[in-house]
């Protein structure tokens, strides 16, 4: 291994005052002359916190890393970033992953780093971390924190956010009591980890494995699990032989790599929100990636993942039962065998080594797949000219293709004032629409897409409906829900110009959303049209709103697309 141009011989090779300041400081800590002797500098960046219960044992994932790095030979310098916790945090995580990201580029940059840990689980911390690796392109590894064990509620197993959005429309329509929400509530989290359910949070961690940024076959040990912090510790071993090979974040992510992300995605039957992310970090490597491209690379590709919120089962029983590498050797022949993994070797070559565990129904053969093309459609028409997203295996099929009158809600508050509103002019065939939901909008893009049904049609056994907006849903959400409509409500997309009454017609097998309004009314409505007044903004929330682009491309900021490589700045003393 080649340690002669390590970063972090700037600072700790330094002789004179410099030298002597960098490692006296250090010192203090208690590191004897040995970690100084040009040995890689590994930064652990951890996006622990007790505020995001993902993440919340991350402090104990960190120890199993830095036990590798110091196998390897290395020196383990664990560091904190901002942590976003989806469960708690207002108005939405989302509204922060930017900030997140410009934290890890800036620690990793600026500090006396060769190669990084990135430690994540709960949703925006893994694309957000990764994006902010993207743009130093250091020798970068993902270790996700694991998914929590089964949620357990008399007897049978429930999903975490699944069974929230699920047990509330049966309180709503009478069909569960209030005692067992309550008892349901404390049956769901049993463990530290993210959401068991094929949520944002564990789809991310499989792309992130599909991607080849994380080992083989990890993404989906439980946390609890002793094998989570056995491959953290061969995480730790791994990024220091990465540094010396200099495999950089650039060589791993490629546009193969991105291809063999999409894929799993849809044959995991995974979140909507993997879309915004892999646009961002295309856009920090640098790769042409579109809305279009994600649809076309998923058209064809079986369902296999029979999991929550599409399917039956959780992550843990995703696991047990083979877990993504038994996914991905079902498909060997879509995915690109040019796209590599930290380990070095090949992706293809890697899946070829995983096998569905015999007699279970988690995982299911290429040959008997739950559905076929059933992953993120992007959909386009005078509705959303840049495109809107919908999961397709949670579209019930009577819905796929419907016409509808529209009922617009400018805001959710004015929809969660109504919803319960008995005499709502709604019915099944209403085509639900909210507006001013979007990246600036709100401002965040929230996840409240997933609108819950009104309580009289709960009531008459409504259990879906169509519903379009320019938010975002929690990817452990399920129904007819259309998403990222782009260009965004709150800068005039035409979104924006939908009134209650309107007949809109959604096919997404055609991949078509369409507002049946004549052109000319369109035209007088727009000239019509104003933004709604904003509150007074300053910090992040103003740079956010002035720079955020569309969810088409990521809704990244427009000054942090690409990178800034990992040259040592100037010295600070």
């Amino acid at each position: 291994m080649n340690y002669e141009n390590n970063r972090s011989r700037n600072w700790f090779g330094e002789s004179g005052r410099g030298g002597f300041l960098h490692r006296s400081w250090m010192r203090a800590q208690g590191f004897t002359d040995e970690v100084f002797d040009g040995r890689p500098v590994i930064g652990i960046c951890n996006t622990f916190s007790e505020f995001t219960p993902c993440n919340a044992h991350l402090r104990r994932l960190a120890e199993s890393v830095k036990q590798g790095v110091w196998q390897a030979g290395g020196f383990p310098v664990e560091f904190p970033t901002m942590s976003l916790g989806e469960t708690l945090l207002r108005p939405t995580a989302m509204l922060f992953r930017n900030l997140l990201s410009m934290d890890v580029e800036e620690s990793l940059r600026g500090n006396p780093v060769d190669g990084t840990v990135l430690l994540t689980g709960c949703d925006k911390t893994t694309p957000g971390s990764i994006m902010g690796a993207a743009s130093v392109d250091l020798p970068s590894l993902v270790v996700t924190g694991g998914p929590m064990l089964n949620g357990k509620f008399r007897g049978c197993d429930i999903g975490s956010g699944t069974a929230v959005w699920q047990f509330t429309q049966d309180v709503n329509a009478g069909r569960m009591s209030q005692q067992d929400y309550l008892a349901a509530e404390s049956g769901m989290s049993r463990s530290n980890g993210h959401c068991m359910t094929m949520g944002t949070a564990s789809t991310m961690a499989c792309l992130t494995e599909a991607m080849g940024l994380s080992l083989p076959g990890s993404a989906a040990i439980p946390a609890v699990d002793s094998r989570r912090y056995a491959t953290a510790q061969r995480a730790g071993q791994r990024i220091v032989e990465m540094v010396g090979e200099d495999l950089r974040l650039s060589r791993v992510v490629t546009e193969p790599a991105m291809r063999n992300a999409v894929v799993a995605n849809a044959a995991l039957g995974g979140s909507t929100n993997a879309v915004v992310h892999l646009l961002a970090i295309a856009g920090r490597v640098g790769l042409p990636l579109t809305l279009d491209d994600l649809d076309a690379i998923s058209r064809d590709v079986p369902w296999l993942a029979n999991l929550q919120p599409s399917g039956e089962y959780l992550m843990e029983d995703f696991y047990y039962a083979g877990g993504l590498p038994a996914v991905l050797a079902e498909l060997t022949d879509l995915l690109d065998e040019r796209a590599i993994t930290v380990t070095g070797r090949g992706l293809v070559e890697a899946a070829s080594g995983g096998e569905r565990v015999p007699g279970t129904e988690v995982i299911h053969p290429r040959e008997e797949p739950l559905g076929l093309g059933a992953g993120t459609a992007v959909l386009h028409g005078n509705l959303a000219p840049n495109g809107a997203v919908v999961k397709q295996s949670a579209v019930s099929p009577a819905l796929a293709k419907h016409r509808g009158r529209a009922l617009v809600f400018s805001s959710i508050e004015e929809y969660d004032a109504a919803v319960d509103d008995p005499e709502l002019d709604v019915d099944a065939d209403t085509v639900l629409v909210l507006q001013n939901s979007g990246p600036r909008g709100y401002p965040g893009m929230p996840e409240v897409g997933n609108l819950t049904i009104p309580r009289k049609l709960a009531e008459q056994g409504v259990d879906d409906m169509v519903r379009i907006s320019d938010a975002r849903m929690s990817g452990t959400a399920y129904g007819t829900v259309i998403l990222h409509v782009c260009p965004e409500s709150a800068v005039g997309g035409p979104l924006a110009l939908v009134r209650t009454g309107d007949w809109i017609e959604l096919d997404v097998a055609s991949r078509r959303l369409h507002l049946d309004v004549p052109d000319e009314e369109l035209t007088r409505r727009r000239s019509e049209w104003h933004p709604t007044p904003r509150q007074e903004e300053r910090g992040w929330v103003k740079l956010y709103t002035e720079h955020v682009l569309q969810a088409d491309q990521g809704c990244d900021l427009d000054f942090l697309v690409g990178s800034s490589g990992s040259t040592v700045a100037r010295q600070s003393h």
